[in-house]
């Protein structure tokens, strides 16, 4: 990105026309895209309360989570919406290697003129503070605490930013925005789902002001996406083939929820099972290949019992071709 600290959104948008909301909210855009405005999907599907959380962030400056499960396109919603708006978006995995140096910045040694110089290069927080740039702190969950810290001023509002090494306060761009996704909401790796997820320090959750949760979607909405995500699956017939998959995914959550599986299918999981098909021809071994094979051993024979529900066809890790017998 260029300079673009001078820059403003110059236009309003209708929620209404753009997301198809049902509602009267006008939002701040900009006309011309930069380099960091995220791609659009055509295809991508809005969640109505997921998107005005999202759209409230960006009209008032309000600090926005998305929670949820895995899968649920909680990063790729918040992009899109940027998309629309032409917004530039800057993504951050707050894995366990970010450093304090990487937000904050650090002194590097640069050539100028021919000579070895050192100077201080801006971490990506202050950069983008700085910008009317769109923060996504990803996996805010898995973040380090000593990391956690540093974002904690930003977080309040107008919150500015002090850069120590320099003796610098920084002040909040007026339209730099913060917002951040996490699959627990700070309680720490509770189920087993998410290890490495981090307890994280409540006073700091308290600081977001909207808390959005994303989940999975009724079946025919996520029907409507595999279809769109896969056309050759798009006619009547895939159609019968792609609710038979949903309809299977759906047994996995439930049996996680019961305890019964210690893992579960993600509409991402669902989306790449429906890529298989399209190459292998055969739902059976996409499955095997999606899903299967990343199971645990004991407890692939009810996966495979999920499947016969769903498709009629019995699987290889089923109970009745293990043991050598039906019911």
């Amino acid at each position: 990105m260029t300079d673009t600290a001078d820059l403003r959104p110059d236009r309003m948008l209708s929620v209404r026309e753009v997301f198809g909301i049902d509602t009267d909210l006008q939002v701040p855009a900009f006309t011309e895209r930069d380099d960091h405005v995220p791609e659009v999907d055509a295809v991508y599907r809005f969640n109505p309360d997921v998107t005005l959380a999202i759209l409230a962030g960006f009209t008032r400056d309000r600090r926005v989570m998305v929670q949820g499960l895995h899968g649920t396109g909680k990063s790729t919603h918040i992009e899109q919406v940027a998309a629309r708006l032409n917004w530039p978006c800057v993504r951050l995995n707050l894995d366990g290697h970010i450093s304090r140096l990487d937000l904050v910045g650090k002194d590097a040694v640069v050539l100028r003129e021919g000579q070895q110089v050192t100077e201080f290069q801006e971490g990506i927080v202050p950069w983008s503070l700085q910008r009317p740039v769109a923060l996504i702190f990803d996996e805010y969950d898995a973040g380090r605490p000593d990391v956690m810290f540093v974002i904690q001023r930003i977080l309040e509002r107008d919150g500015k930013f002090t850069l120590m090494d320099q003796n610098k306060v920084l002040r909040p761009h007026p339209f730099f925005r913060l917002f951040a996704t996490a699959n627990t909401v700070g309680l720490g790796n509770l189920n087993g789902l998410y290890h490495g997820a981090q307890r994280l320090n409540h006073a700091q959750i308290d600081r977001w002001n909207i808390v959005a949760s994303l989940n999975y979607l009724p079946a025919d909405e996520e029907i409507a996406i595999v279809q769109a995500r896969v056309p050759s699956l798009a006619d009547d017939a895939g159609r019968k083939v792609v609710a038979a998959m949903v309809a299977v995914a759906d047994l996995t959550r439930k049996g996680f929820a019961a305890g019964d599986l210690s893992t579960l299918m993600s509409p991402r999981t669902v989306i790449t099972w429906a890529e298989n098909v399209d190459i292998f021809k055969d739902p059976a071994l996409a499955f095997r290949l999606s899903f299967v094979n990343k199971c645990d051993d004991a407890e692939r024979p009810l996966v495979a019992e999920y499947f016969q529900r769903c498709f009629d066809q019995e699987l290889k890790e089923s109970h009745q071709l293990s043991s050598g017998s039906g019911e």
